[in-house]
């Protein structure tokens, strides 16, 4: 399996712990497949610490240090590669988004995260922990903002979302909050920044129904599936279960209306909303 290539170290303590975990093996001389034998992961697995795709926890930088005789270099370090201000069931996640090169999502409920507006993003965190201190929520909001800069590059990542029309059909804050966030997509689709399909209600069964769904593609790694719930994720890389999921993805898509429509019944429902707002 090829490794990663042009990795900058100094872009974050993952990528800098995945390129000194690539020169250590490849000073072993092992493949990513016999590094992964006795961690009992896979070939692909070890690739994606190395490309800075998952983060290296406790169990297996010990593992690795005791492979390669590395003398407890991997478990020293790999405390500040697992730090985040995201919560823990997405931490991994969001930090593997920052480098796909093509994101893919399906939404059941709400604007996916990278789309959000601030308001409708501090609605949906004070929904969350309605006890919670304005700082607290102000911390929630900035990482989530944060994330959005993601766009701030006019070609990476690839965004392609398929909402269900439950996302636009939910009032998140005040009327005049949820017809901006609506406005917000539909302005980030028209600048031909992210490609936005609805899934209508009379698309009926689909394939997704499950709940949500984010696939995340690389250059250097192997692509990975997320599945979201409340309060928990999960990050999938098993092969099969990854084609499974781009099989579904691609299945709603299909049912979707085309991005034209969409963007058409985005415009009326935030239309609806403002007419919410007047006396």
């Amino acid at each position: 399996m090829p490794g990663p290539k042009g990795l900058d170290p100094s872009s974050s303590p993952r990528a800098l712990l995945g390129a000194e975990l690539r020169h250590a093996r490849e000073k072993a001389g092992l493949t990513q497949e016999e590094l992964g034998q006795p961690l009992f992961v896979s070939g692909s697995f070890i690739g994606q610490l190395e490309a800075g795709t998952r983060r290296m926890m406790p169990e297996y930088a010990v593992k690795i240090d005791e492979v390669l005789g590395t003398n407890g270099f991997f478990e020293r370090n790999c405390e500040a590669s697992t730090k985040s201000k995201y919560p823990d069931h997405f931490a991994e996640a969001a930090e593997a988004e920052a480098i796909a090169t093509a994101i893919k999502e399906y939404a059941p409920l709400l604007v996916p995260g990278l789309l959000q507006t601030e308001a409708y993003a501090r609605a949906i965190f004070r929904a969350y922990q309605p006890t919670a201190t304005e700082a607290v929520i102000d911390e929630l909001v900035a990482a989530r903002l944060e994330r959005a800069h993601l766009l701030d590059d006019p070609t990476k990542p690839l965004l392609w979302t398929v909402l269900d029309e439950a996302v636009l059909r939910r009032k998140v804050g005040e009327p005049a909050e949820t017809a901006e966030a609506l406005r917000h997509v539909a302005a980030m689709a028209r600048r031909h920044r992210v490609i936005v399909q609805v899934l209508p209600f009379d698309a009926g069964a689909h394939a997704a129904m499950g709940g949500a769904l984010k696939l995340m593609a690389f250059d250097d790694a192997p692509p990975l599936a997320y599945l979201q719930g409340p309060g928990a994720g999960q990050l999938e890389d098993d092969p099969a279960t990854v084609t499974r999921h781009q099989l579904a993805y691609d299945l709603i898509g299909a049912m979707a209306l085309s991005p034209k429509e969409s963007l058409a019944l985005i415009d009326s429902v935030a239309e609806d909303y403002s007419h919410e707002d007047q006396p």
